[in-house]
């Protein structure tokens, strides 16, 4: 028997039924008998919702209005209902068994199911197996119009059936009609046969991807803005009711080795990707997540992997992972098994522990562990920031990508995004400096597409360009060099700030709109120096040193002094280059050149802040002059790189190390030959500005 079902939401109906998160509010139904090709009794039932303010075409599609529902029962309630009035009806025809019929994917998979699991209750088994109607009146007539163009209306137009939805009421007609359209399939001159049911997933299965696979671009997504602390599990429940892939959820990492809110979702075919990629800026939590397409070359650059070592660890599958964080570099497995204890046993003792080592074999601190159920796992997240040793112990749930990801690419290869090379010492070229003080002659733009460059911002800002200052567009990128979706505008006056702001804001930008606000310089270099400008006011960059504490660092007048270690940093090896309109096809080698006049230092936080901006517009290099390069290149206090990324900074030494024993930890590899110049100690100036105790630079 088949139980024909329709539905509706208190948003989108037809093609866009469930995309706008709204809740269920008309459940219609009626059993069909194949064999002897009766039919149960008509049900219709409306349905309570939390929300009921209807959209526009809910109203004029369907009729109902906010009063009507008010008096309804919950959902769970109508589908107690539902299974009971289904199981009846079945009695009476002299069935058990039942699947459902739908009219296409939507109301199954893009409504019932993420409903259901946002309000915690399960779904009935019959809601994992159902016909699409869609597809199998296409394989009965193939001649008729795609899978995605097919509606109730046009199948029935198509056999020739009624189609004035007016002689009954919305949901009614449709579930007749679609009983009408199964009835014409099974005639003698199609005899259709309902033989394969689409399924949906019970629950997301883990497992590991090798590197060798093929991966269709066509069935993978990238997820942004996940809560931090989210798993495989939670991102496999966001997209509840649609088929995601064995092991196809990758947590992706920063160079850090720390989750940097982004995941990527490989789904079983493109159909169930398309849905996927409806749910865009659905909800998980009080948080909204990005949806947009992704390839199969990025997923497996975050999920696979061909490590022995790896593959074993991960071969039990249906395993809850566990990762450790913070361990003693001491530790062994009997420390790590005493110290989760009998109440959350480890699936196959000491085989279920993988420690993360770095390639050299020393030990990062971190592990992964295997449990058998939720019940111990539970148990063991319990166990968060408990001491083992002197040091306490961070525990999160994990991914089978992120084994992979952390153990083969993290520590055993080149990071796995490229982040921008560390400027340590740009320098803003005079005359156009960052505006400072409270005058509100600036402009911020939040919500910038990510693909959005400084021309696209001239275009949205239209004729108000010429009034902006020289050099006075700030890009924000993040710490991956990747626009943040934030600028910054200088205007040449707060009136044309005000303007601007009233003309601009919630204007579009290709597909999104953009928010302007006006703001000050001051608060402009809050950003720009790494603080946060929200709601409750500014939060100053996280700054150790005493002179660019608050409110010091509001205007930045005093000459900066410029250690001559400085010297050393070539541009190309600091910040991206910079886009001419015409590049010379024989420019000389670029040194850094530092203008005797006063100049002003832009610090850099990326250790303490983790999205660093840059400004490719206004923190550069001065073109040095060719006297300077030539003088540059015969000084003899001031060596030059002989290639960008042959200085290497360290961080960390001991106090009493000496040349001797930074020799001997890189032995093995060159160094600058004869005499040790290219070892430069940092003076005390130099190591105020860098905000370490002791450092060595490199050569």
């Amino acid at each position: 028997s088949l139980v024909v079902l329709f539905g509706a939401t208190a948003g989108a109906y037809g093609a866009k039924l469930g995309s706008d998160e709204r809740e269920l509010i008309l459940l219609v139904w009626q059993v069909v008998d194949l064999p002897s090709k009766k039919v149960g009794t008509l049900h219709k039932s409306l349905v309570k919702a939390d929300n009921l303010d209807l959209s526009d075409q809910c109203r004029e599609v369907s009729g109902l209005t906010p009063e009507g529902l008010g008096k309804a029962e919950p959902l769970d309630r109508v589908l107690q209902q539902f299974s009971q009035l289904v199981s009846s009806d079945l009695k009476v025809l002299g069935r058990s068994s039942y699947t459902l019929c739908s009219d296409g994917q939507l109301l199954i998979r893009q409504v019932l199911h993420p409903e259901t699991s946002k309000k915690n209750f399960l779904l009935s088994d019959c809601f994992y197996s159902f016909y699409d109607l869609r597809k199998e009146f296409h394989a009965c007539y193939p001649s008729s119009a795609a899978v995605k163009d097919q509606t109730i209306k046009t199948m029935a137009e198509y056999l020739g059936l009624g189609t004035d939805e007016t002689e009954e009421d919305f949901g009614v007609w449709q579930v007749k009609t679609m009983v009408a359209i199964i009835f014409s399939m099974l005639s003698e001159n199609c005899n259709h046969i309902f033989t394969d049911p689409e399924t949906v997933k019970y629950k997301y299965e883990t497992g590991p991807c090798s590197k060798s696979e093929t991966v269709d671009s066509e069935t993978v997504i990238r997820a942004r803005g996940l809560p931090w602390q989210s798993s495989d599990q939670d991102i496999a429940r966001f997209f509840k009711g649609l088929n995601i892939a064995k092991g196809g959820v990758a947590l992706c990492l920063n160079a850090q080795g720390r989750r940097n809110g982004e995941a990527l979702v490989r789904f079983v075919n493109s159909e169930q990707r398309d849905l996927a990629l409806e749910r865009h800026k659905h909800h998980m939590g009080s948080r909204y997540i990005e949806v947009y397409k992704a390839t199969g070359e990025e997923f497996l650059k975050i999920a696979g992997g061909t490590s022995n070592e790896v593959a074993q660890f991960l071969s039990k599958e249906n395993q809850v992972i566990i990762r450790m964080r913070g361990l003693p570099f001491t530790a062994t497995q009997e420390d790590v098994l005493g110290f989760l204890g009998p109440e959350c046993p480890v699936t196959g003792g000491k085989e279920g522990l993988l420690f993360v080592k770095y390639p050299d074999g020393r030990p990062t601190g971190d592990a992964f562990v295997l449990f058998s159920c939720e019940e111990y796992a539970q148990n063991a997240l319990k166990k968060h920031k408990e001491i083992l040793g002197k040091r306490y112990i961070e525990l999160f749930r994990s991914t089978a990508a992120e084994v992979q990801q952390v153990v083969l690419n993290r520590y055993m290869s080149t990071p796995l995004i490229p982040t921008l090379p560390t400027p340590i010492i740009p320098v803003i070229p005079p005359p156009y400096t960052i505006a400072t003080g409270s005058i509100r002659d600036c402009v911020r733009l939040r919500g910038l597409p990510y693909t959005a460059g400084i021309d696209d911002i001239l275009e949205f800002m239209g004729d108000a360009t010429g009034d902006i200052k020289p050099h006075g567009v700030h890009m924000v990128l993040n710490q991956q060099g990747r626009p943040s979706g934030d600028a910054f505008i200088q205007m040449k006056s707060a009136d044309k700030a005000f303007m601007v702001a009233q003309k601009c804001h919630k204007k579009m930008m290709k597909d999104r709109y953009v928010e302007v606000f006006q703001c000050s310089g001051e608060e402009m270099n809050f950003v720009l120096m790494g603080g946060t400008l929200n709601r409750s006011g500014l939060s100053p960059p996280p700054c150790k040193l005493p002179c660019l504490s608050p409110p010091a660092y509001a205007a930045f007048q005093t000459a900066a002094v410029i250690p001559a270690e400085a010297a050393l940093y070539q541009p190309q090896a600091l910040l991206p280059t910079t886009r001419t309109p015409q590049a010379s096809a024989a420019a000389p080698p670029t040194v850094t050149y530092y203008p005797a006049q006063a100049a002003q230092l832009y610090m850099n936080y990326t250790a303490y802040y983790p999205s660093p901006p840059v400004s490719p517009t206004t923190v550069g290099y001065i073109a040095a002059p060719p006297g300077a390069v030539a003088a540059a290149a015969t000084a003899t206090h001031t060596p030059i790189l002989p290639q960008p990324g042959a200085l290497v900074r360290m961080q960390g030494l001991p106090y009493n190390t000496g040349m001797k024993e930074i020799l001997s930890f890189f032995q093995g590899y060159q160094y600058a030959p004869d005499d040790y110049n290219g070892l430069i100690q940092l003076s005390d100036q130099a190591r105020s500005v860098l905000q370490a105790p002791k450092e060595w630079v490199c050569l």
